[in-house]
């Protein structure tokens, strides 16, 4: 009985002298990470031009702040056990970095992971967490994504509470996210320990396919648009769900980027963009900084939207707003275009989690469609378009 009060003592300290830093991410992150387009083959002046072209290109005025290097950064650790960057990819240094992309009016990540290893074989923080808690804080970070790779016999929740509770101890605000693929329900414990959370396995540029790499896989954006059900309740300011990073920009249609987008802005999600930056098309850049979709991305409502209608290739999603506000999202799940006849007042939307609903026989909406930047009518009349293949139509209704 000793022993067992002893720990159950132990642990209640453990968990009052920390917590997480509130208030980091009161909506969805917003950046770039070099995994997605880039793996390990990344360096120093990749990053630099990076933070460059998102200054120039209007992402940073469009709300995206966060440059983020994922995996293969690292070298060894020192004589003391402290972790260095890489000399031949990064030789100014990880500091220099960081304060070069704050001179940009931007904010800095970086990533490890809870194993002994990384994903990609560079030494990870599995009994190094306060070390590298103070690392990252001398050098100015302000993101943390921590991945989950290489570590048998660790439970997630008591790693990331560690590594929560060492950047609370390294003092400087630095927003963690959690990376374990949603493999141990993160959305049911991650709320008092980090911002954001993955929800699935990695992302692959595709709009509908699945990737085997044989023992694992990774998912086109409609397999994870479907790979979580009931989950949304968990979401909200500063603990988001996080159904991966974008692929915009990195091969699909610009139907299918915009769907992309949409739906990702329809599920509260991080924005984090992972194409190359410095080599955009206008169409990437028009749906990356569209302001009507990362507004509703951004509402501060906070939550995450529902699905109203599933019929096969057929969907409708809808997001509630502050100040009365919602979203409405119709997906062509199909390749071939889709004839929409649909009428707002035989269809009133109850979400099913909160207490909101919307009864278009009772208020009249004003309908801008947010891709054409265009008002649309209202809902007082049948709605009637044409949906391209694997595209959206996509609104914000507003009270009249």
């Amino acid at each position: 009985m000793k022993t067992t009060l002893s720990i159950i003592f132990t642990l209640s300290v453990f968990l009052a002298g920390a917590q997480k830093f509130d208030g980091l991410a009161l909506t969805p992150p917003m950046g770039w990470n070099s995994w997605n387009k880039f793996s390990c083959d990344m360096t120093e002046s990749l990053i630099r031009e990076t933070a460059d072209a998102m200054v120039a290109s209007g992402l940073k005025d469009a709300g995206y702040e966060y440059i983020v290097i994922d995996d293969c950064w690292h070298g060894e650790r020192d004589s003391l056990g402290f972790i260095q960057p890489d000399p031949v990819r990064f030789p100014s240094g990880i500091k220099a970095l960081a304060d070069y992309i704050h001179s940009k009016g931007l904010k800095f990540g970086i990533y490890s992971d809870a194993g002994w290893q990384t994903c990609g074989g560079r030494p990870g923080s599995r009994g190094r967490e306060y070390q590298d808690a103070q690392r990252y804080a001398s050098w100015g970070v302000d993101y943390l994504k921590y991945d989950w790779c290489n570590t048998e016999g660790l439970k997630a929740e008591g790693a990331y509470l560690t590594m929560r509770n060492a950047l609370h101890e390294a003092g400087r605000p630095i927003v963690l996210s959690i990376c374990e693929w949603g493999d141990n329900q993160p959305w049911e414990w991650a709320g008092p320990i980090g911002h954001l959370w993955r929800t699935t396995g990695d992302i692959y540029n595709c709009f509908d396919c699945e990737y085997n790499h044989g023992t694992w896989s990774s998912w086109g954006v409609l397999q994870i648009l479907d790979m979580r059900k009931d989950i949304r309740k968990y979401a909200g300011p500063d603990h988001w769900n996080d159904p991966d990073m974008m692929e915009i920009g990195n091969g699909m249609t610009v139907n299918e980027d915009r769907a992309h987008f949409s739906l990702w802005a329809m599920m509260a999600a991080p924005l984090i963009a992972g194409n190359d930056l410095r080599n955009m098309s206008p169409e990437t850049i028009a749906i990356l900084t569209n302001k009507e979709v990362i507004a509703i991305d951004q509402d501060s409502l906070g939550v995450q939207g529902f699905k109203h209608i599933d019929d096969e290739n057929f969907e409708v999603w809808v997001k509630p707003l502050a100040k009365g506000d919602l979203a409405v999202c119709f997906l062509n799940r199909a390749v071939e275009p889709l004839d929409l006849n649909f009428d707002w007042k035989s269809n009133p939307m109850k979400d099913p989690d909160f207490d909101y609903t919307f009864d278009f026989t009772r208020n009249t909406y004003d309908l801008l469609n947010v891709w054409s930047g265009k008002q649309q009518g209202t809902t007082k009349k049948v709605l009637k378009a044409s949906i391209p293949g694997h595209d959206v139509l996509m609104f914000r209704l507003s009270a009249n």
